[in-house]
């Protein structure tokens, strides 16, 4: 009965008729393997998930929603690049989206992939690669990526950064024109101009399914919207450049949307998503380090973050829809019920916490914290609430599959997790390379070079930056990491601890990145679960 209300819930949400039970696959595929649907987007927050109701009523409430998900480095490309390889960045040497990183750095001649490939799946990418894929030189040959088809995939239909089509061309657009992405579809350019990318990337995506089921091999598909990533083109509603606090003129860039959305949330969001109801941000911040002593946002600033903020729930709407087309097709497909659904973030997004009025990289709640959602077969429905992580995924899908363990990886299956809490036993090691822009760090890098490592544990936050300064935050009595405890003396033996096991992660390999942690920073599941309900109570009614 409770699978007939939620194929009549799937039904109503994207407007179909509920049909008679599915037709048979052509080709019988062993049910001990099963298909694997990955949904990440890109730039979306948790607690963005509450403009997502497909994703929620069609995904969430038949799965489970992992309440403490984190991307250790929390920018794109180090963040798809651990997805690939079940590595830390610091290990996979994907340290930024910029030269001389992003696509151009990255060997994905081993991924998981290729993986799943070797033992008999179907794979796909639909959606955006890495910054840079398609304008920087392919890695390790120096060879121009713009018809560029990484190994592994069986269909790769990826948005391209290439930017030199000549004017009025067709194919002129990139990965980020919400109204034409230019794709490299199995080797052959396509533009697509005048058309909006969420919807032309599910079509892709559910074409892509269908060309999948029939064959005897099951299948892995990668679906990578763009959404609520900020992009082209410039709307008339978008907020202008402001004039900030400080006498820096910064643009507040937003994603574009189709006319139909905008509006959609104007009643329910009256400001900026990290700008508390009375205009202020964080009250204090001399106890932050000294890059991070920003002036508060002013009226402008506020304005610009309320447009910001309503403009990435309406792009989340757009894909949300094409999110339930999709689990319909697969449905009708009949396949939906051997296949596994993840929903998740390649990172984070400031929109005003400690005074960030945008961006990611640094080691906040706001911008670690990505959804992560999983639905499939064996799942039962609920929460958990242990630290996973983006590095966590690809073991979890090679455990799924049986295709054997990954190579050099850092992660480890979530398959445990998913029958229960085990407790917080485990480090999240936080990395990041912020270049400076918009009075981001300035300095030298660590050895690795990264400019900022930091640790996530039961209870606690420590960061360390490459100038010297740190954050620590007793998260227990400071959910909102409004003071930082980093030079408190009265924490001194705490910072030490903390330290000690900082210094252990510092540049870890494979299986000792899974070293368990020392007694005193573990919670049972019981704790774990506590704590994590009051840092979501205290930081919704701080932002209310």
């Amino acid at each position: 009965m409770k699978a007939r209300l939620w194929l009549l819930a799937l039904a109503v949400s994207v407007g179909v008729v509920v049909a008679p039970p599915a037709y048979s696959l052509k080709a019988q595929q062993d049910p001990a393997r099963p298909n694997v649907l990955v949904i990440e987007t890109d730039d979306m927050r948790a607690d963005d998930l509450r403009f997502m109701p497909n994703v929620r009523n069609l995904i969430a409430e038949r799965g489970l929603s992992f309440e403490n998900s984190f991307a250790p480095n929390p920018l794109c490309c180090p963040s798809r690049t651990s997805f690939l390889t079940g590595q830390y960045s610091h290990n996979h040497q994907v340290l930024s989206h910029v030269a001389p990183y992003g696509f151009g750095a990255f060997d994905d001649a081993n991924t998981l992939a290729t993986h799943l490939q070797d033992a008999g799946y179907q794979t796909a990418l639909v959606g955006k690669y890495l910054n840079g894929y398609g304008s920087q030189p392919v890695h390790g040959t120096g060879e121009p990526s713009l018809n560029y088809v990484p190994p592994g995939w069986t269909q790769w239909r990826a948005g391209s950064d290439y930017g030199n089509f000549p004017a009025g061309s067709p194919l002129q657009g990139s990965t980020y024109n919400y109204w034409s992405i230019t794709m490299n579809v199995n080797g052959t350019i396509v533009g697509n101009r005048g058309r909006y990318s969420t919807a032309v990337l599910g079509e892709h995506t559910r074409d892509v399914l269908a060309r999948f089921v029939g064959d005897a091999k099951p299948w892995f598909v990668w679906w990578t919207p763009v959404a609520p990533h900020f992009g082209n083109p410039v709307e008339a509603d978008d907020p202008k450049p402001v004039l900030g606090s400080d006498g820096v003129r910064r643009p507040y860039e937003t994603p574009a949307r189709p006319k139909w959305v905008r509006g959609k949330f104007n009643a329910t969001i009256r400001h900026g998503i990290g700008v508390r109801a009375d205009g202020t941000t964080e009250a204090d911040v001399s106890d932050k380090p000294e890059f991070l002593q920003l002036p508060d946002v002013n009226a402008g600033e506020r304005r610009a973050l309320l447009k910001s903020s309503r403009q990435r729930a309406e792009a989340l709407y757009v894909l949300d829809r094409q999110i339930g087309l999709t689990l319909a097709k697969l449905k009708k497909l009949g396949v939906l019920a051997q296949t596994y659904v993840v929903f998740t973030s390649d990172n984070g997004y400031y929109l005003g916490e400690h005074r960030k009025r945008f961006g990611k990289i640094l080691s906040h709640e706001p911008s670690l914290r990505v959804p992560l959602i999983v639905a499939g077969p064996g799942v039962p429905p609920g929460k958990r609430y242990d630290p996973v992580m983006t590095i966590d995924l690809a073991p979890t899908i090679s455990d799924w599959t049986g295709s054997g363990p990954i190579p050099k990886c850092d992660g480890t299956s979530l398959r445990s997790v998913i029958s229960g809490d085990q407790g917080w036993n485990r480090v999240v090691l936080t990395e990041g390379l912020d270049d400076g822009v918009n009075g981001g760090l300035p300095g030298a890098t660590f050895a690795n070079g990264l400019n900022i490592i930091g640790i996530r544990v039961a209870g606690w936050s420590y960061v360390r930056y490459s100038n010297g300064e740190g954050e620590m935050y007793d998260l227990r009595a400071d959910p909102l990491q409004l003071t930082n405890l980093y030079s408190d003396p009265v924490h001194a033996d705490q910072r030490a601890l903390l330290d000690g096991v900082w210094s252990q992660y510092l540049g870890c390999p494979e299986s000792t990145c899974r070293t368990p942690l020392p007694p005193q920073l573990r919670a049972s599941a019981a704790e774990e679960r506590d704590w994590t309900i009051q840092q979501k109570q205290e930081t919704a009614a701080y932002y209310r």
